[in-house]
């Protein structure tokens, strides 16, 4: 039976730092992660896609205000639809030039994501998306648009929004069907377009979803077998930036919890890709293992293929059930020389 994993792939995997974002340089990001998907295929695999969308619809947003004395401005969960559309056409546009006819087709399918009207998060935004802004800058933000700014890591300022925890897929049954029939599904992008429901009206509301929970509720409902965060490194790291930093090859979800809750991963990097991963895993059964997968675009085939490739290096980090424990277990020799056919 065909395995179905569920990849989400961050808005920064294309529309990377060191670029202007473009639309040919996130094409060009796109066809990278594209020839990855084939990989996969080529093993019998299933592809869902869920595409974050910070860096596009912060900047999306900024076109918004700047020109909204000649056009009308638009609300925030409607730049997350047009982001899902454009970003949905980008990522399909590149799998059909990738994979050719050994797919029926891909899919972009517009998704709303269902969130409580109460969650808290809309008292409190947290979620960053766009540019850089200097302090000046930032200030100016706040005080002609009304934005939330918070310094970042030292790298500037960017504005926040309400980030609520997702309910699930409205258009889960669709997704369903597309899967049944093999096509590549591009879903929920930018975690969905956040909605709150009374009876049977959706209302959008302004906020942006993370995709890495919003991917992890996709795959929990479609029974998904593996959940992939391609991320820009290829590993999990405990103690990152010290002396005593450790590449992480495997960990359980119990271990996974107990580092979170050491503050190993913190909230706006590794944490959420961790808390999603190990929430999907645990709802693993004996009868249907689940798996989830912590790398980048290039190692995905060889981490879910728990391979060890001479041309594509060392895999990225697996998060399992508790049993059998191999918590930060580097790979032995044998792994390490493993062949893998990641074309």
């Amino acid at each position: 039976m065909r395995k179905t994993a569920v990849i989400a792939l961050g808005g920064n995997a294309l529309s990377r730092e060191d670029q202007r974002g473009t639309i040919d340089e996130q094409y060009a990001n796109a066809k990278a992660m594209a020839k990855s998907i084939r990989s996969l295929i080529r093993k019998d695999w299933k592809i869902v896609v869920v595409h974050g969308n910070g860096p596009q619809v912060g900047n999306l947003a900024i076109q918004n205000a700047r020109s909204a004395g000649l056009v009308p401005a638009h609300p925030l969960y409607m730049l997350g639809a047009m982001t899902q559309g454009a970003l949905g056409s980008l990522i399909c546009r590149a799998l059909h030039e990738v994979c050719g006819e050994e797919i029926p087709g891909a899919v972009a399918v517009i998704t709303h994501t269902e969130v409580d009207a109460d969650d808290p998060a809309f008292d409190k935004p947290t979620k960053p998306i766009g540019p850089f802004f200097s302090a000046e800058e930032a200030e100016t933000a706040k005080t002609e648009r009304g934005w939330e700014m918070i310094e970042d890591s030292g790298r500037g300022y960017r504005r926040v929004v309400p980030s609520p925890a997702p309910k699930g897929p409205v258009e889960l049954n669709s997704i369903i069907e597309l899967i049944k029939t093999g096509h590549v599904v591009v879903a929920a992008g930018g975690g969905g377009i956040p909605v709150v429901r009374d009876g049977s009206t959706y209302t959008g509301v302004d906020a942006v979803i993370d995709k890495d929970f919003a991917a992890e509720r996709l795959a929990d409902a479609c029974n998904a077998d593996a959940l992939v965060m391609v991320t820009g490194v290829a590993n999990v790291k405990l103690n990152f930036g010290t002396p005593d930093e450790e590449t992480v090859y495997n960990m359980s979800t119990g271990e996974a919890r107990a580092h979170l809750a050491d503050g190993q991963f913190p909230p706006g990097s590794m944490g959420p890709k961790i808390s999603a991963a190990t929430h999907f895993v645990e709802g693993s059964t004996t009868e249907h293992p689940r798996l989830s997968a912590i790398t980048t675009p290039e190692l995905v085939y060889a981490t879910l293929d728990n391979n060890y490739g001479a041309i594509q290096g060392h895999r990225g980090t697996r998060i399992k059930p508790p049993k059998p424990p191999e918590a930060l277990s580097a790979p032995t020799s044998e792994e390490r020389s493993g062949a893998t056919s990641g074309a």
